[in-house]
């Protein structure tokens, strides 16, 4: 079994800054995209930011130039640093990333989600 465990949100004042954390364990063979969501009440999820294997990241538009995710594949994490936030960026935010496990010498992919954890910006 694999599962993410992330960590790091919080209350900050519009204009603040907080760093989200994501941790992968288990059995795990290798990690390919890894990225962050969010979901506000009453909202659909959506996608924030992704990172692929070799570091290429991906960002939606109303985040690009304030968050910055990154990842370490030394030690299965990936980060979500979010600067200059906004009241509109309050939701819960879920790590995801897909997982490949070595079992009985077969390969098999997993979309994981972790926990989620909130974030709230007042304004």
């Amino acid at each position: 079994q694999v599962q993410l465990v992330e960590s790091g949100g919080g209350l900050v004042q519009a204009g603040g800054s907080l760093r989200l954390s994501c941790v992968a364990s288990g059995s795990i063979f290798g990690i390919n995209d890894m990225g962050w969501y969010r979901q506000a009440p009453g909202k659909q999820r959506e996608l924030v930011a992704s990172i692929t294997r070799r570091n290429t990241p991906n960002y939606s538009d109303s985040v690009k130039g304030r968050f910055t995710i990154s990842r370490d594949n030394t030690k299965n994490t990936v980060s979500l640093q979010m600067n200059t936030l906004k009241p509109e960026d309050t939701a819960v935010y879920y790590c995801n990333a897909v997982i490949t496990t070595l079992q009985l010498d077969q390969l098999h992919e997993w979309d994981v989600w972790g926990q989620g954890t909130q974030v709230t910006v007042s304004s």
